[in-house]
């Protein structure tokens, strides 16, 4: 699961950070710092469900004013999914939403 909370903030932070002539967002690019696969692996162990949400909407929240908002079709649909995540009570369910979260944020970046 920490490959996945960590592919999230990636996707969703290269929509903000990235741009078309400029050099690709690493995993160990700064901007990558504390959303690292280390930091969500030490989250996952500790069953901190609510910490891991937050971290989450914090990159989610930057991709969204990168798609241009909630009012967008992306915004809207980026919206959608991150409520699924974020409305998860469970650590075990949210490998399916966080997996669908992350396949969209790949495909839109």
């Amino acid at each position: 699961m920490e490959l996945t909370l960590e592919a999230v903030a990636l996707f969703a932070l290269k929509l903000v950070h990235e741009t078309e002539d400029g050099s690709p967002i690493l995993r160990d690019d700064l901007v990558m710092d504390g959303y690292e696969r280390e930091v969500f692996g030490l989250l996952v162990r500790q069953e901190n469900l609510t910490a891991i949400q937050l971290k989450l909407n914090e990159c989610i929240d930057q991709a969204l004013n990168a798609v241009g908002g909630a009012e967008t079709v992306l915004g809207r649909e980026l919206q959608k999914l991150s409520a699924d995540v974020q409305n998860v009570t469970d650590l075990n369910a949210l490998q399916v939403p966080l997996t669908t979260l992350k396949d969209y944020l790949k495909d839109i970046q």
